[in-house]
């Protein structure tokens, strides 16, 4: 059934001298009142529920692999697999068509060379992430593939979750056999979190019900909200937010996932200068704990887990069955394109328009692109004046995202779009005016767009949206620029020379998503009891240096290449001390992740971590207590997950 069903509860009386209690308003989908009993796992031990407050007997040194002798039987995996109706899949790559051997067809390969990337299949393929690098580039994607396809850092069995029960099931075995467990929805996932050799994957990709609720209570909220299943995808968010007339904060990317490790972070996209994080959002979440609990969490009840699973990062806590957002009227935004570029060698060409040197890997500026003619100082100085421009835009609720492309042989592009909402498109016109007056005094090409160019369209799309992906090997590197590294001219003057030198000297792409997601903002629950990166509230320029790496890299390259690009990161983190990272768009090898990823608030996850997982059986790269394990890969490979998991 794709409806929810309601209960309501009022928590019990309060102590004298305690606060009075508020009203609760759980919700749960059907699939979510299947759920694993005691009475259903007598005949299958394996599937026992844990007891995180008793003291772990047992620490293997490392999680069981395949071959090993702790690794459960063929006759215990069969028993699993009956247990759970059909949904243990232990599917084979799909890259294995591409490679001789008895899975090999070339017609298959060469539609997923071509064409799978333009449909959804590699969302809805249990195995692959959007980055490979991290698998170990053991069976790579190629028409012209030769050896053997391996499985490398791929799971070994996939758990295709239909309800709570398939949950519970999944942790509860993984946790009595010693599995090393990994949870997947997309694979939208650009630090190898959603794969891991030798492990169990929790695929939440098929829990896609949805309902909106034209009332919702939670603690000092009431007002219309969305139940959002597990696996909806952002664009799917989207179509739903149509069908229902009502505005939520979602992911800007279709294929990213609108809830789980979305919003375990942080979460960010268009409306985040004006609602806040995707964290701020959430009233309520369904999750099974490490332990094969089901629980919901709010601001009332399991209170160090309503603080973890907003902002304590992804696959940490427990795996999320299904979030409740607030949600707004429909909202309209005007999107108001900025484009410009400069060619650093000769050109005849008089009109502005100018062949691009190189196809750039993570992406392409747009083909209207407005390109001076070596005058490299003006480009950079209409670049640092735009970046700064932002700050007015996110005073209307809007935000900037940007990019700067180095296109080869001393030429760049610049690309932004301002998006804003509730706003006329004269009013944009009016308010950005400024900023194009002031580019063209640098002799800039660039004239704002007609209001019949930018006509109003409604925020949640027309209904009928769609989502692609094709693997790539992306690496980011983010960083939260503060607001005081902007509104201080002389810092801002060191901040941007950094930016560039990224660019120009490091031929790395830099990604702004210029918005402020302060706690005024965010409203409730918002910052009460979130362990969101306090540098979050403070940052008007989230970004990365972005690039894409070779598939085949050795672990040698790979490691020189962390090294050329950190000589630019580590000066963005100097220019921003204490200022932290976006760990979905950040770097798995990041140096001090702890402080990065989750700054003061780390300490306080640790100790949530040990209480409700003492076990440490959901780990993935630079999460909570993550640095008590490590993935030993063969060749190691910096972040790869090609290896079993180890105690350090």
């Amino acid at each position: 059934m794709m409806h929810a069903a309601l209960l309501f509860s009022l928590l019990g009386l309060a102590a004298a001298g305690s606060p009075k209690p508020a009203k609760q308003t759980k919700v749960l989908f059907t699939y979510e009142n299947t759920v694993l009993t005691p009475s259903s796992i007598r005949s299958f031990p394996p599937l026992s529920f844990g007891d995180a407050s008793k003291p772990v007997r047992s620490k293997p040194k490392c999680r069981a692999f395949p071959g090993t002798s702790d690794w459960p039987s063929a006759t215990e995996w069969s028993k699993f697999g009956n247990f759970l109706n059909g949904s243990l899949l232990r599917p084979e790559p799909a890259q294995a068509a591409c490679y001789p051997g008895p899975l090999q067809n070339q017609t298959r390969c060469q539609w997923l060379v071509t064409q799978a990337g333009q449909t959804h299949f590699w969302l809805d393929e249990p195995l692959t992430t959007l980055t490979e690098w991290p698998q170990g580039s053991t069976c790579v994607l190629s028409a012209n593939a030769t050896g053997e396809c391996e499985r490398g850092g791929w799971p070994e069995y996939v758990v295709n979750v239909t309800s709570v029960r398939d949950v519970q099931a999944a942790v509860n075995f993984a946790r009595n056999k010693n599995l090393r467990v990994v949870i997947k929805n997309t694979g939208h996932d650009f630090g190898g979190r959603s794969m891991g050799a030798g492990s169990l994957s929790i695929w939440v990709h098929n829990l896609k019900t949805f309902e909106y609720l034209p009332s919702f209570t939670m603690g000092k909220y009431t007002g219309p909200a969305a139940h959002v299943g597990a696996g909806i995808e952002s664009f799917e968010l989207f179509n739903h937010m149509f069908k229902s007339n009502i505005s939520l904060v979602g992911p800007g990317w279709g294929t990213v996932g609108a809830v789980g490790g979305w919003v375990s972070v942080a979460g960010h996209g268009t409306l985040t200068s004006k609602y806040g994080l995707g964290a701020d959002q959430v009233l309520s979440i369904n999750v099974v704990t490490a332990d094969g609990q089901f629980l919901t969490v709010d601001p009332f009840n399991h209170e160090d887990l309503w603080f973890a699973l907003r902002g304590g990062g992804g696959s940490t806590w427990g795996v999320i069955t299904s979030v409740v957002v607030k949600a707004y009227p429909p909202i309209n935004t005007v999107t108001v394109p900025l484009n410009f570029g400069n060619i650093g060698f000769p050109s005849n060409s008089t009109d502005g328009t100018y062949p691009l040197p190189i196809r750039v890997a993570t992406g392409q500026p747009p083909p209207n692109t407005n390109f001076m003619n070596n005058k490299p100082e003006q480009f950079w100085e209409g670049v640092k004046i735009s970046y700064h421009y932002c700050l007015k835009v996110q005073e209307l609720g809007g935000y900037c995202f940007s990019y700067i492309f180095p296109l080869g042989n001393n030429s760049f592009a610049f690309t932004s779009n301002q998006i804003i909402p509730n706003i006329t498109a004269s009013e944009a016109i009016a308010a950005l005016q400024p900023l194009y007056t002031q580019l063209n005094a640098l002799s800039i090409p660039v004239s704002l767009p007609s209001s019949g160019q930018i006509p109003p369209t409604l925020y949640a799309g027309n209904g009928q949206r769609m989502g692609s992906s094709n693997p790539a090997n992306t690496r980011y590197r983010s960083r939260l620029f503060p607001r005081k590294n902007l509104v201080d001219p002389a810092l801002w003057n060191k901040t941007f020379a950094a930016i560039r030198s990224g660019v120009e000297e490091g031929g790395l792409v830099f990604h702004g998503w210029g918005y402020a997601p302060t706690c005024k903002k965010a409203g409730y629950p918002g910052c009460e009891n979130s362990a969101v990166h306090p540098a979050w509230r403070e940052t008007v320029l989230p970004a990365a240096l972005m690039e894409v790496i070779p598939a085949r890299w050795t672990a040698a390259q790979a490691k020189a290449n962390d090294e050329h690009t950190y000589k630019y990161t580590d000066v963005f983190k100097q220019l921003t001390s204490g200022a932290g990272s976006y760990m979905n768009e950040g770097d798995p090898a990041e140096k001090n992740w702890q402080d990065s990823f989750f700054g003061v608030n780390y300490k306080k996850l640790l100790k949530i971590k040990g209480k409700r997982d003492p076990w440490g059986l959901f780990w993935a790269q630079t999460t909570v207590g993550s640095e008590e394990w490590r993935v030993a890969t063969a060749d190691g490979y910096p972040a790869g997950q090609n290896g079993r998991l180890c105690r350090v």
